[in-house]
């Protein structure tokens, strides 16, 4: 199978040319060309997600946040948790009105069912179909799958310096969120 190639933007020469973002006058070039293909990469399998996420969209007929809460839903399935609105507006950060026009959406194009909760007589709770739920592990389940063969493929020590990696750029971009509108003054 032919591989499309999608763009990748990242480029420390280009994206931050007179090394104002970042220092990297004691990293070799050998070290800054690694670092440029992990960005690549890294860009390349963002690319490749939202693909697949329109591609997952389109196919289920789904927005976004419908679809976050199609995979919430079956996760709470696959654990035997009743799942209420107000979890599901927790779980996706909107409000609790919100929820009722997604559930009222989702339930007309036969995503999901409203049911009495199994303990608690005053609440409902919302639980996929399992016509979507089948849709959703044909659709996004195969792709799951696949990361989870990327993973099988290395040695348990790559795949520790891949979580370490993971975790600490996770955590990097976390610190980064506080900075966003911050800039240090422009040196004469």
């Amino acid at each position: 199978m032919d591989r499309e190639e999608l763009p990748t933007i990242f480029n420390l020469a280009s994206s931050d040319p007179r090394s104002e973002l970042i220092d990297r006058s004691q990293l070799s070039e050998e070290t800054l060309q690694q670092i440029d293909r992990i960005m690549a990469e890294m860009g390349r399998l963002r690319a490749v997600e939202r693909k697949i996420s329109r591609a997952s969209q389109s196919y289920m007929k789904l927005n976004e946040t419908d679809m976050r809460a199609i995979r919430f839903l079956i996760s709470a399935k696959h654990t035997d948790s009743a799942v209420t609105p107000g979890m599901l507006a927790k779980h996706l950060g909107i409000s609790t009105a919100s929820v009722t026009k997604m559930v009222d959406r989702l339930e007309k194009a036969g995503h999901v069912v409203r049911a009495a909760h199994p303990t608690d007589r005053r609440s409902l709770c919302i639980t996929v179909t399992p016509e979507t739920h089948l849709a959703a592990r044909q659709q996004v389940g195969r792709h799951h799958a696949a990361r989870f063969g990327a993973a099988a493929r290395l040695s348990p020590a790559e795949r520790e310096v891949v979580i370490r990696f993971l975790a600490e750029t996770a955590l990097d971009l976390e610190d980064s969120i506080g900075s966003v509108g911050e800039t240090k003054p422009p040196e004469d």
